[in-house]
């Protein structure tokens, strides 16, 4: 069968994402607590030889849930099988791939929030007692068949962890948020995916790629393509911080690290809606974007970056907004009303 070019595109950024993807704990830079208490889990599990107990990994996107369950795999020693949560539509789905597993091995749902209910309740005896009931048929000739299923881990990723329900959430017996990193740790994780793709590269360059990656090791090592890119043609396949700043200033990624849409999305608040307070589908529709992707991409950042507030009204710009776009504020200008 003849593959697209889209087909194509998509198997090298998968294959570049898994070239830089570190396989095991001591590869993985940032979010010390969270591994040192999966490391800490594994070794008991080891000891014991049990499979591990369920692990559920929430945070922002980007920021290595997936990553995490393969090093989980690879330090138990067995299989890790993928999904996520929108492609297992029915009960049939689930159980096709709980039998089909091995004792001892992972299974990792991405976008756990997402899962069918009628298929998340299934997932609750299949966690707890390692079975599953299936309905055969309908009408008087319905019959329940019980599985029997090896014992596995099941690891739950999610950007919504307010999304899971509290059924789900309470089997899992390790819970761990996975927060955004400093510029210390992506300046790291940028020299090290730089050694993997053979481009040379200083403490200066790295740091100015981290600067801009917006705290995530996924944004981070997608600047770094870009900027060997240009180092590649323009600089001798070397990056110090002079080619990352002219490389970034292409990509029109501000020393801050805010792109065109959040500049889109601030000028917005300010400009057309007088500092706010704005609502998410009024700004969704002035900047043209589906307001899920503001509230879940864009929002997150510029409101820890502190240049957005949420309130009960609705976004608000903030005096460090008017500050970064060079604007001076009016009176009244993201101010609420009193009453």
């Amino acid at each position: 069968m003849e593959i697209r070019p889209v087909e194509q595109l998509n198997q090298r950024n998968a294959s570049f994402d898994n070239r830089l993807r570190p396989t095991r704990f001591a590869d993985f830079v940032g979010q010390e607590k969270v591994r040192e208490r999966l490391m800490l889990a594994v070794e008991a599990a080891l000891q014991r030889k049990e499979s591990l107990d369920h692990v559920l990994l929430f945070g922002p996107p980007g920021l290595g849930k997936t990553t995490l369950a393969f090093i989980l795999g690879e330090a138990m020693g067995v299989h890790v099988k993928t999904t996520s949560g929108p492609v297992i539509d029915k009960p049939g789905d689930l159980a096709g791939l709980l039998t089909s597993l091995d004792p001892g091995d992972i299974v990792f749902i991405d976008e756990i929030h997402r899962m069918q209910r009628t298929v998340e309740e299934y997932l609750y005896s299949a966690m707890e007692d390692f079975v599953i009931d299936i309905m055969i048929d309908q009408g008087p000739n319905a019959r329940s068949v019980r599985l029997e299923l090896p014992r596995f881990t099941l690891v739950g990723a999610t950007t919504r962890s307010g999304l899971i329900s509290s059924p789900l959430r309470s089997r899992f017996g390790l819970v761990s948020r996975l927060d955004y990193y400093s510029a210390q740790e992506l300046a790291a994780i940028v020299t090290r995916s730089s050694a993997k793709l053979g481009v040379e590269i200083d403490e200066g360059g790295a740091l100015e790629i981290a600067a801009r990656a917006r705290g995530t090791p996924r944004i981070a090592n997608n600047l770094l393509r870009r900027v060997r890119d240009y180092a590649q043609v323009r600089a001798g396949n070397r990056i110090d911080k002079e080619v990352a700043e002219k490389a970034l200033a292409l990509l029109e990624i501000d020393p801050r690290g805010l792109d065109e849409m959040d500049l889109r999305i601030l000028n917005a608040v300010v400009l057309k809606f007088g500092g706010g307070p704005v609502g998410l589908n009024t700004l969704a529709i002035s900047v043209s974007e589906e307001p899920d992707t503001l509230e879940e991409v864009y929002e997150p950042y510029l409101i820890q970056e502190g240049y957005l507030e949420r309130t009960p009204k609705g976004r608000v710009a903030t005096p460090l907004c008017y500050q970064r776009l060079g604007i001076t504020r009016g009176p009244g200008q993201g101010e609420l009303p009193l009453f």
